[in-house]
């Protein structure tokens, strides 16, 4: 489930079980693995896990993220976000690399950082160059 080598430093695995619910943020330091439901914002300095049965009412931050369940806020992913069959989301994400599975739902708009900037260079030096002739 967790690659400790990708995140080095970081050894803690956390885990909110199926059945329970915590309000208010979240702050974690290490991997997380969610299967309860949370009402709040949550920061992950590692690898992000939302099982089938998890959701998330809030917006998140982490540098992973590996999602079956269900969110309902924004998301900022570092690095590669895994939208998995039968997940839900709904908001904007904000990511530097997305896989997307057959069957996964989402709704909202998504920008990949370093493929978005490219991008934009492109444009204005192409402008440029139309102004220049």
């Amino acid at each position: 489930m967790f690659n400790k080598n990708q995140h080095k430093g970081i050894d803690s695995v956390n885990l909110l079980g199926k059945g329970t619910v915590v309000n208010g943020d979240v702050h974690i330091q290490g991997d997380f693995r969610l299967d309860g439901k949370l009402e709040g914002n949550l920061k992950v300095s590692g690898r992000l896990v939302v099982g089938p049965e998890g959701v998330i009412f809030g917006n998140v931050e982490s540098e992973f993220a590996d999602i079956s369940g269900e969110i309902k806020g924004d998301m900022k992913i570092r690095q590669i976000l895994h939208m998995k069959n039968g997940c839900k989301i709904e908001g904007d994400l904000d990511c530097d690399k997305l896989v997307v599975d057959s069957g996964a739902i989402f709704n909202g708009t998504c920008r990949m950082g370093a493929k978005l900037k490219n991008l934009q260079e492109a444009f204005t030096d192409d402008k440029k160059f139309h102004e220049a002739r």
